[in-house]
């Protein structure tokens, strides 16, 4: 079953995923035992107080109140409380081609079935070039687009988004998103790392995009350029 995806997971998080194999802290402990201390110390409870007073690891050893904490938090970071939500694009039946393509998408990536970058080249008032990557999946949680799909409104991508590029002002931006990763290959050049299931885009025009993605390019009135790159998300515990 697809989970919806939180938001500013902490790299102890990441780190604490461990603690899923453990069902409770007698567990935990348990594991830090050592054979010489199934040899010798005969009593399971005498073997988890010395795990717990910390001589069997090198490392930190939890406490109860800090494992139950932590390993809370991992659950609720992997199975957050289901929020109910309006589609953005409900009822839309006809418009500009991109505004249905992102409407037929709208739901799996609210849902983390399916994880949307889109790149937009767009020519502001001025006349100036502006392109970038959006992660359309945080897009739709942080901001409404609703007018978007209303046609009273563009998605204009921002300095905040995956990527920016300002041609004029010779601005260029990254940023990791909810979703994913940014990093610069030494020979791919810029990249995207799905953070649930650690696959790599490449969104270079002549390249592969990765396993489990397609690329699309949508003809469209409202930009210069409008292309998405649609990767279906293998959740992974």
């Amino acid at each position: 079953m697809a989970r919806a995806i939180p938001y500013n997971a902490s790299p102890q998080i990441e780190a604490d995923r461990r603690l899923l194999q453990f069902n409770n802290y007698e567990e935990y402990l348990d594991s830090l035992n050592t054979n010489q201390d199934d040899c010798y110390l005969g009593s399971i409870e005498v073997r988890r107080i010395i795990a717990e007073l910390g001589y069997r690891s090198s490392g930190e050893t939890l406490s109860r109140e800090q494992f139950e904490k932590r390993l809370a938090a991992v659950l609720l970071y992997l199975y957050p409380p289901y929020k109910p939500y309006e589609l953005s694009s409900e009822g839309i039946k006809e418009g500009d081609p991109l505004q249905l393509e992102l409407a037929l998408r709208e739901r799996s990536n609210r849902v983390g079935i399916l994880s949307t970058i889109v790149f937009l080249r767009h020519y502001n008032k001025n006349g100036f070039e502006i392109s970038g990557y959006i992660d359309y999946s945080e897009k739709l949680r942080k901001e409404d687009c609703k007018p978007f799909f209303k046609g009273t409104k563009k998605i204009i991508p921002k300095q905040t988004d995956l990527g920016f590029y300002h041609w004029r002002a010779g601005k260029v931006v990254s940023n990791d998103s909810l979703n994913y990763k940014v990093s610069m290959h030494p020979t791919k050049g810029l990249i995207f790392q799905n953070r649930f299931d650690r696959k790599v885009i490449n969104p270079a025009p002549d390249a592969n995009p990765g396993a489990n993605t397609t690329r699309k390019r949508i003809y469209t009135n409202l930009y210069e350029l409008a292309i998405l790159f649609d990767h279906v998300v293998r959740q992974r515990i």
